[in-house]
């Protein structure tokens, strides 16, 4: 009998998101899915770890499916589900987040790709998925509910997991980045990280005494670069980016050497 493929399925938006849950439903069918999630939202943590506090981990049941709540971030999740709940995934699934996570700027603090990065890194290759919003208040709310339909998304994530399965995960590739736009115009295309997705700015308040405070705030960008991730989702097509965990800048290397090996030694 063939054994269907294992999975270890996580998010940065709680255990409660819809699009934890959208993914859950278009993997169960193809694959042995084990939930072990955030048991609230960790959003923009990036891969970030709790290594001063403990961890809790509390089984709950959601739609009639059990599933395990992490008190932490998603790279504990990962973490408390590779080494405390002793699965052996075939592959690691990190979404779908309400958000898309496109570009350097957005990988680097997004808390699900920073799942899909801890899993790659203890062994398990693994494929973050995110759902572009067309209002970016939407990330704020309550991710137990969402406007958009999950239907295509539902589409992508188990037509990309399958082909995955099928042709297996390139070995030059650590974690694939797939971003799906609001409203899927094209197909799939493959993606470079364009270098940024919002316009970086600081608004200054006052708080009822007078001090002052400050939210990070910025619009998103209008457009990048050919072939970006972020160009891709503007034309409405669905961005795979393979994306590796040795961020060495080989580029720069023999200009180093250059620099570094003609100094003395300071000791």
């Amino acid at each position: 009998m063939h054994m269907k493929p294992s999975i270890l399925l996580t998010n940065d938006d709680g255990i409660s998101s819809v699009g934890l849950w959208a993914a859950y439903e278009a993997l169960a069918p193809i694959a042995d899915v084990t939930i072990v999630a955030p048991a609230s939202q960790q959003s923009a943590v990036g891969r970030s770890i709790s290594i001063f506090e403990p961890l809790r981990v509390t089984k709950v049941t959601i739609n009639g499916i059990m599933a395990y709540a992490v008190a932490g971030k998603p790279t504990d999740a990962v973490i408390i589900g590779l080494y405390a709940l002793k699965l052996k995934p075939d592959l690691i699934v990190s979404g779908v987040n309400i958000g898309e996570n496109l570009s350097y700027e957005s990988i680097m603090t997004s808390g699900t790709v920073g799942a899909a990065l801890e899993g790659s890194n203890q062994g398990t290759k693994a494929i973050a998925f995110s759902l572009q919003v067309e209002d970016q208040g939407d990330k704020f709310d309550d991710p137990r509910t969402h406007s958009q339909s999950f239907e295509p998304t539902r589409k992508v994530v188990r037509d990309v997991v399958s082909e995955v399965i099928r042709h297996g995960f390139s070995g030059n590739a650590d974690v694939i980045n797939v971003n799906i736009p609001s409203v899927i115009r094209g197909g799939y295309e493959v993606t470079r990280l364009a270098r940024k997705l919002f316009v970086t700015g600081v608004e200054q308040r006052l708080d009822p005494r007078g001090r002052p405070y400050y939210w990070i705030n910025g619009p998103l960008i209008d457009d990048a670069d050919e072939g970006t991730d972020v160009h891709a989702i503007r034309k409405g097509n669905i961005s795979i980016t393979p994306i590796t965990l040795d961020c060495t800048a080989f580029l720069a290397y023999e200009d180093m050497k250059a620099v570094f090996f003609r100094r003395p030694s300071p000791v």
